[in-house]
């Protein structure tokens, strides 16, 4: 596997750049105790790069950069998505959300229908993968409270609308929420033009950093209540969580490493360019969609125009199941790709990809190159000559 070609960049970045590594090893070497929780040197020190990166990720994303202590850290997406549905939605509102969003969404959604009152709609997207803002206008009830919606598909590679979408909202004082997941260090955000209430964010994907990381960046005048309480270094003798931001989301000792990550992410990116490092992947991605279309047998999904998009592209293979698609993938080229349903059930019912148990996700990545992909074009005309030796046999 030393040769193994990485197309699962949408899963998470991997290789990480080779100075996230280094940053992350000797910050936490020399620095790795608790921040924020006493006056020694070191604790100071490890405070800092905390609260640096919350201005420096506000920034980023456009936020409110007068109060960075709205963005909150956490484990991952959907340990964020939890803390912010479950914050602002309770029995008698209505959220809308869409049919792109992952589980990260869904579940929690569901969750809250089953057991809260909380009411749901689920707006379908059209068939170039894009979710209109009229459906979601026409899905807007009196008690609409909440609009969710995936910046980036996960599947298929589309990039929302998000600023029309979150026009609406604030024309109506409706919150909206993006899931920033697939998007966040890949392409432009920004969040007070964007109309965005709520970011969630992961920090292991476009943004460079390690597993296990993540978080929330909520603009000032969106109030999400605390669901949960613990330890956090301030304010010790009050017997509540603290209403103060960042405290009021934030709980125990955090990931200090996984924030080391970020900071040398951000560093990486700054130094490479961020539209550089998109332009590249979507280099590559043009590749890919073109050769393989021209492969009989060979669907692949919303790839009409690829404006608009991440380099995550789903397809599949006449004749094979798309598991069987992945094996002989790694098996016989050395490729790592994504089968199933990528956590994002309801989009593949829409697309149709249900019944054969998914699809094939092939997502590109910064230090992938043209010869990964001409491999990967080799490997899916190889697979799908397979299938039509088998139908002429």
């Amino acid at each position: 596997m030393e040769n193994l070609i990485y197309f699962d960049n949408a899963a998470t970045t991997w290789p990480k750049p080779e100075s996230v590594y280094q940053f992350m090893i000797d910050f936490y070497r020399q620095t790795g105790v608790n921040p924020g929780r006493s006056g020694f040197d070191k604790a100071i020190e490890a405070g800092n790069l905390v609260e640096g990166l919350r201005k420096r990720l506000v920034r980023f994303f456009g936020g409110d950069e007068d109060a960075p202590e709205r963005l909150c850290f956490g484990y991952n997406a959907t340990d964020a998505m939890n803390t912010v549905l479950q914050g602002l939605l309770e029995a008698g509102d209505h959220v809308v959300t869409t049919n792109l969003e992952h589980n990260a969404v869904i579940r929690p959604i569901n969750h809250l229908v089953r057991d809260e009152g909380v009411q749901a709609t689920f707006v379908p997207f059209n068939a170039q993968g894009f979710v209109e803002p009229k459906t979601i206008l026409d899905a807007i009830k009196d008690n609409t409270k909440v609009v969710v919606v995936n910046h980036g598909s996960n599947v298929i590679g589309t990039v929302q609308p998000v600023a029309e979408i979150g026009r609406i909202c604030r024309e109506r004082s409706i919150i909206f929420v993006i899931d920033a997941s697939q998007t966040a260090g890949v392409i432009p955000i920004n969040m007070t033009e964007m109309n965005i209430d709520v970011l969630v964010f992961t920090g292991h994907k476009g943004l460079m950093g390690s597993t296990g990381i993540g978080g929330l960046c909520v603009r000032k005048d969106v109030n999400i209540k605390t669901t949960r309480s613990g330890g956090t270094g301030v304010n010790s003798k009050d017997p509540y969580q603290p209403e103060e931001y960042p405290w009021k989301l934030e709980i125990g000792t955090p990931n200090i490493v996984g924030i080391a990550s970020l900071w040398a992410g951000q560093d990486w990116i700054e130094n490479k360019g961020m539209s550089a490092i998109h332009q590249h992947e979507m280099k590559l991605l043009e590749k890919m969609v073109a050769r393989f279309n021209s492969i009989k047998g060979v669907t692949t999904y919303c790839t009409d125009s690829l404006e608009n998009h991440t380099a995550t592209l789903l397809v599949n293979v006449d004749g094979f199941e798309a598991s069987n698609v992945g094996i002989k993938l790694e098996i016989d080229h050395d490729i790592a790709v994504r089968t199933g349903l990528h956590c994002a059930p309801l989009a593949h019912n829409q697309l149709g990809t249900m019944e054969i148990y998914g699809g094939v996700r092939f997502s590109i990545g910064a230090f992938n190159t043209e010869a990964h992909v001409d491999k990967a074009i080799e490997a899916i005309a190889d697979i799908a000559g397979d299938q039509q030796l088998k139908k002429t046999s």
